[in-house]
């Protein structure tokens, strides 16, 4: 409960940041001309909405299971939150994409230097404090949602980073030569920090989907046979089978084991007993796990 509760307070600094951010690109983007920046600070908008809702749905899925609709709790709301977070942040991505090429076809954008720049070194600041202050209080939290948010904050600080470099560059080929490129510097960079930075969500995505199809985590499956091989060996039991998945920060495992007729299991206690041997042996007991282990000397049942 206390990791939850310090979930819940970054994301909740994480959304008043954000939406500070947000209004900072706007006003900035209006007074410089730069549709990069109100572009950034449309980005830094949705991305507090998103904050807003994996804040609701961390609140949820700490919930006991109360309601009769999901007697199982909250957990599959979880990656279905992230696995939409993530995509439309490489929905975003592809948008900057698309918006800084037409940019480009279009002649570049004649921008108020002095103006944007002013607004990268602050946002820069402000990201990448966010960036580094989340990463420190999750390694002791452990949240997928604070991770997420931290490589959403990464990925905000190094696209305004870009912009002040592309920024200065245009500020100093105004005065030479080569003037008539400074238009182009905002979205050349955009667009190649855009193709890098649409990689940083894909992985989340991908786990999310995971965990939404219900695919067995290899690690968690592997330990749960291991313990079980020597379970069966240790109690000369017949056989077993047993199933695994892990579902946000849930872990679902289900064991089946089938035990001989005359098997000296001959007591409720007992059987409790070697529940408890199995479920210390696995490890990471808690409130997120859902444990089932059953004998049966049919083996139809498993």
């Amino acid at each position: 409960m206390q990791n939850a509760a310090a979930e819940q307070r970054l994301l909740k600094l994480s959304i008043a940041v954000t939406v500070v951010v947000a209004t900072f690109g706007v006003l900035f983007g209006l007074l410089s001309g730069s549709m990069s920046i109100l572009f950034d600070g449309v980005f830094s908008a949705i991305d507090a909405a998103m904050s807003g809702l994996a804040l609701f749905v961390s609140r949820l899925v700490t919930r006991v299971a109360e309601n009769r609709r999901f007697q199982f709790g909250y957990w599959h709301i979880e990656p279905m939150v992230l696995a939409f977070n993530g995509g439309t942040l490489m929905l975003l991505c592809f948008y900057a994409f698309l918006n800084s090429i037409d940019s480009l076809l279009a002649g570049g954008r004649q921008l108020d230097f002095d103006w944007a720049m002013a607004y990268a070194v602050l946002v820069c600041a402000a990201c990448f404090a966010m960036f580094f202050y989340e990463r420190r209080l999750n390694r002791r939290i452990g949240s997928d949602f604070v991770r997420l948010d931290a490589q959403s904050w990464l990925m905000t600080g190094s696209i305004t980073s870009a912009l002040f470099v592309a920024f200065a560059l245009g500020d100093w080929l105004k005065g030479t030569a080569y003037g008539h490129l400074a238009p182009y510097a905002d979205p050349a960079v955009l667009a190649l920090l855009t193709m890098v930075l649409v990689f940083v969500p894909i992985q989340t995505v991908r786990r999310a989907l995971q965990e939404i199809l219900l695919i067995t985590p290899p690690e968690l499956d592997a330990r749960v046979r291991q313990v079980m091989d020597e379970v069966i060996a240790r109690h000369e039991f017949k056989t077993y089978t047993s199933y695994v998945a892990k579902v946000g920060r849930a872990q679902f495992i289900e064991i089946h084991i089938a035990v001989p007729p005359e098997s000296p299991i001959d007591s409720v206690g007992e059987a409790d007993g070697i529940r408890r041997e199995i479920a210390e042996a696995i490890g990471g007991a808690g409130p997120n796990r859902w444990l089932t282990i059953d004998f049966t000397a049919d083996p139809n049942w498993l």
